[in-house]
Order: C-alpha cells, then sequence, then structure tokens
C-alpha cells in the first residue's frame, strides 16, 4: 500500500522514520512518499520536501512568510492527489497539517494524524475541524487523550514515541565521546538553544553568559541537525564552551545538567534523567499574543504531563543571567537533584511505555486492510 507522510520539523523527523520503519513490519511492500528530512528519507521512499525549508517560527515569521507557505500548501495538495496514497499520515506541524486534512477528506483521502495539534494549549475550537476532518488520531500524551473525551472525540493514545526513539539509540562511550570532541574530566552541562535560527539567536548568549560563573564545569552546545556548524562559531566565545553537533543523546547521557529551550528537548532530557533549568523566550508582539492565545499552567511538557512544577520555567523577562545563574546552582544541588529524580521516573510511568511507533502503525495498517 502507498502512504504519504507530512513531517514539519526534526522532531517530526525523527517519529516519522520510525513509524515508517513499524509500518515495514506490518506492510513489507509498503511505499513512501513524505515530506519530511534526513532520517525519514534513510528509510526510504520519495522525499517531496526538506522541513528546513518549512521552519518558521512565531506569529511574525510566519505572516512574513505567507505566501510561500500558501505555494507549498498548494504543491503539498497537487502531490497528494498525483500519488494517491492510501493513507495520508500527518505528523504534528498543526499549522501546515491541519489544512492539509481539511482539504482532504472532501477529496475522498483518508486522514491518519499522529501526535495530536495542540488544541489543548490553545484555539481549544480547532477540535470541531478535527472531528470533521481527520478520520483516525494518535495522541501521544495521556491528557491529551482526557482533553479529546470531554469532545466526544474517539482518539487513540499509543505511548511516546521519545522513549522508542532513545531506547533505540546506540550511545557512545564516556572516554570515545570526550576524545571525539576534545573534552577534559570537568562535568558537562548540556546547553539546548532549539532547532531554529531565531530561536537560537534569542537563546544562546543569555544561556552562555553565566559559563564563567562555573569554572568546574564544561559546557556543551547541542547543534541542531537543521543548521550548519559555523552558524554557532559567532557565540563561542569563552574557555570550556563546545559544539556538538548531531549527538543530542550522547550528550545528554554524560550530562550532569541541562539548560534546555522549551519544547520537545525537555521532555528528551527528562527522560534521560538530567536535571535541567527550562527556557523561552520570544519577541515581545509574539509573547504578548501567545499570553492570550495559550491557556496554560506550564509551558514544558514535563511540568504539563505531571501538572506540577517539576522544572523551572524561566519565560521571557525571568529568562535573564541572574535567574539562570541562580536555577543552575538549585539543580546541580544533590538533594534537589535527587527529588527530580523521582519525579523524573514517575513521568516515563505516566508516558505508556515503549511501543508507540509499533502500535500507531499496527492501527494505521490494520485500518487499511478493513476497508479493502
Amino acid at each position: 500500500m502507498k502512504y504519504y507522510l507530512i513531517a514539519g520539523e526534526a522532531s517530526g523527523d525523527l517519529h516519522g522514520a520510525n513509524l515508517m520503519k513499524s509500518i515495514l513490519k506490518e506492510d513489507p511492500n509498503a511505499e513512501f512518499r513524505f515530506w519530511g528530512g534526513d532520517l525519514m528519507q534513510e528509510v526510504g521512499g520519495t522525499m517531496v520536501s526538506h522541513y528546513k525549508e518549512r521552519a518558521f517560527m512565531g506569529f511574525i515569521e510566519v505572516l512574513l512568510n505567507l505566501f510561500k507557505i500558501l505555494n507549498l500548501i498548494k504543491h503539498c495538495k497537487k502531490d497528494i492527489i498525483a500519488y494517491h496514497p492510501d493513507a495520508l499520515i500527518c505528523i504534528d506541524n498543526s499549522g501546515f497539517n491541519l489544512r492539509i486534512a481539511k482539504w482532504a477528506k472532501p477529496n475522498g483521502f483518508t486522514t491518519h494524524y499522529y501526535i495530536s495539534p495542540q488544541v489543548w494549549a490553545s484555539r481549544a475550537g480547532r477540535v470541531k475541524t478535527i472531528k470533521a476532518y481527520v478520520d483516525h488520531m494518535y495522541v501521544i500524551l495521556p491528557f491529551v487523550k482526557e482533553f479529546y473525551d470531554t469532545y466526544d472525540y474517539k482518539v487513540n493514545f499509543v505511548g511516546h514515541p521519545l522513549i522508542d526513539a532513545i531506547a533505540q539509540h546506540t550511545l557512545i562511550t564516556p572516554d570515545d565521546f570526550k576524545n571525539k570532541h576534545h573534552l577534559d574530566d570537568r562535568p558537562i552541562i548540556a546547553i539546548l538553544p532549539g532547532s531554529r535560527k531565531q530561536e537560537i539567536k534569542k537563546m544562546l548568549e543569555v544561556m552562555l553568559s553565566i559559563v564563567d560563573d562555573f569554572p568546574k564545569y564544561q559546557f556543551i552546545i547541542a547543534g541542531a541537525p537543521s543548521q550548519e556548524p559555523g552558524f554557532y562559531t559567532p557565540f563561542i566565545k569563552k574557555e570550556g564552551v563546545h559544539l556538538v553537533m548531531n549527538q543530542t543523546y550522547d550528550l545528554l547521557s554524560l550530562s550532569n545538567a541541562a539548560l534546555v529551550t522549551s519544547g520537545t528537548a525537555t521532555l528528551e532530557t527528562a527522560l534521560f534523567k538530567v536535571p535541567e533549568v527550562v527556557c523561552y523566550k520570544s519577541s515581545a508582539i509574539s509573547y504578548q499574543i501567545a499570553k492570550r492565545v495559550v491557556k496554560l499552567d506550564y509551558i514544558s511538557l514535563v511540568n504539563l504531563i505531571m501538572d506540577k512544577p517539576v522544572v523551572t520555567e524561566l519565560i521571557q523577562h525571568d529568562f535573564n543571567t541572574n535567574r539562570l545563574k541562580e536555577e543552575l546552582s538549585k539543580i546541580l544541588d544533590e538533594y534537589n537533584r535527587a527529588v527530580m529524580f523521582l519525579n523524573y521516573y514517575d513521568l516515563e510511568k505516566k508516558l505508556g511505555g515503549k511501543g508507540a511507533s509499533d502500535k500507531t502503525a499496527s492501527l494505521i495498517v490494520n485500518s487499511l486492510k478493513e476497508n479493502i
């Protein structure tokens, strides 16, 4: 059978690739065409567009690139018609994918949505659109299923795919990692500033401003696969700061603590049991808009899932050198670390264990077989 997948960023590429591998277990003759990235390309099939072409962040940037986005959506629709897949699989990326889903069903395509849009965070009115146009929804967070239940919309909770991704990753040895990147023996503090240029520029300078206050540690920046190493060079001005490209999991496995930009990386860090401070800053206009749209007590996935402040969140004006220094000092304290570890173990239990990709693939393929 033929599968058309649409993923819009690095995390979507990761989860899309693992889903494709799982689909092949269920359907060895599966054919793939997709909008994704390098990881999906490694699995096989035809890539129509790389997610780097659609890496727009924030309300203002989306508005500035609206014409390009609309052209990409138009092209995607034409390509789906030409390919005529048995299953259209949207992966996260709600701004793009909900528009495709809304178009797809009236045009005769069955839509599967893997990793729900964050309707539980803002614009809950989109549930009406999802109920009308998404045939099958697969959610990865337990509270999201509970949210949809209140709208009488049946979804499948499959567990979180990050658990599988981490379990499948073969970690480098500490000595090999240190030798490869010319590191010394000091404990490591990981810096995860995000994946898009705009957020990295906003986050990294402040994150690195505290390096001199922690001379007993070495700081390592996790370079995103969507960026070139040279992009980070202007930010690395101090001794004890290193850049590691495309090895975030290896880095986290060896880190004592982490400074993490809000997003999927906050959950990845927690699953590696690394104490973290969550950071976020956007433009003043985007922040004011978000404050009025997003109705949540927390911004990090860790706190949202646990429904309590497990990790400190430094948002907008609170994200500054003094607060960052203070909060990093706290998570280097042994007692605070022990409390965080216990919460991390509870977090993993709530996520439902391994097998998200396999469960989703089985549900998708079986639904297709039922309609043959």
